[in-house]
């Protein structure tokens, strides 16, 4: 989870918190008043003999409760929409930590199975390498073998003027005749 994310998710639950307070202070505001007018209303009809002042002044204060309960009553549900929207936007924002939990995770185990993978396919790589540099080695020394064997014949060939190779005797020395000497043997 990311800190932005986190930062986010504390500042609803903060805010949430704050207007959770509120509807609290809000409702037993409403409870106050709630038992305020049924005071009123009570000792009203307890009086048998209705003082007009008295009367007046009541029923504006009766008024004046019941404006400032619908306007409670309107800020509580402003208040309850507010929450129900911060609900939703929680719940997505902790399906997305999830996911994206998940995909961390998921992300985390490739990264791991990275170096092993590499290796494996290296090696099968190396496997086909090594395989024609020893087929270029046979095939280097059949060549090799091949110009060595040419040479010498190019070499003998260039050595026989007639094209046969007849020994050669020596006259001067004595006792040449009885061996014969190779030339260029």
């Amino acid at each position: 989870m990311n800190q932005s994310s986190q930062l986010n998710q504390q500042e609803l639950q903060v805010e949430v918190a704050r207007l959770t307070e509120e509807l609290k202070m809000r409702d037993q505001l409403v409870q106050q008043l709630s038992q305020e007018l049924f005071r009123l209303v009570k000792g009203e009809g307890d009086s048998a003999l209705p003082n007009p002042e008295i009367s007046e002044r009541s029923q504006a204060q009766v008024k004046a409760l019941r404006d400032q309960l619908q306007e409670v009553e309107q800020q509580v549900k402003f208040y309850q929409e507010q929450i129900a929207e911060r609900d939703i936007e929680v719940y997505q924002l902790e399906q997305s930590v999830g996911e994206l939990t998940e995909r961390s995770r998921m992300l985390e185990q490739v990264v791991q199975e990275l170096p092993g993978v590499y290796r494996q396919k290296f090696t099968q790589r190396l496997e086909v390498v090594m395989e024609r540099i020893d087929q270029l080695q046979v095939e280097n020394r059949q060549l090799h073998a091949e110009l060595q064997s040419v040479s010498y014949r190019l070499a003998q060939k260039s050595r026989r003027p007639s094209g046969l190779d007849l020994p050669s005797f020596s006259s001067g020395m004595p006792g040449s005749s009885e061996f014969p000497a190779l030339k260029n043997a």
